[in-house]
């Protein structure tokens, strides 16, 4: 599955965050704790204490929007170690979580731009 929806980047909230909290209250937290605009087009990522359950929160012009997923099971590999408090994210990144992956210990290749092939 590839993104559902055009966004200019990722980030992912690394300190969980109160469920209660809806669009307005992640919309503060995108403001005053990661110094981020909501209505940048920007994807924020957020996670509760308990690690089953992700909120995904963007803007796409008319209006925001509000992904929600809960684990039945499994917690997600959430990035503990990191000393952002704002982790930018591109979508591999994404999907990987999404999947339940540590993005943590998946790097991709390097991309290569070549200007000629000789």
């Amino acid at each position: 599955m590839r993104m559902f929806v055009d966004v200019s980047a990722v980030y992912l909230h690394r300190a969980p965050v109160d469920f209660r909290k809806s669009i307005n209250g992640l919309s503060v937290i995108v403001e005053s704790e990661m110094a981020l605009s909501p209505l940048s087009g920007a994807l924020f990522v957020f996670c509760n204490k308990k690690r089953d359950k992700l909120k995904l929160l963007y803007w796409d012009r008319t209006g925001f929007a509000l992904w929600y997923k809960r684990l039945e099971q499994e917690k997600f590999r959430w990035p503990r170690r990191m000393r952002e408090s704002v982790v930018d994210l591109d979508e591999d990144q994404l999907h990987w979580l999404l999947q339940g992956n540590d993005i943590t210990k998946l790097k991709p290749h390097s991309t290569l731009n070549y200007q000629t092939l000789l």
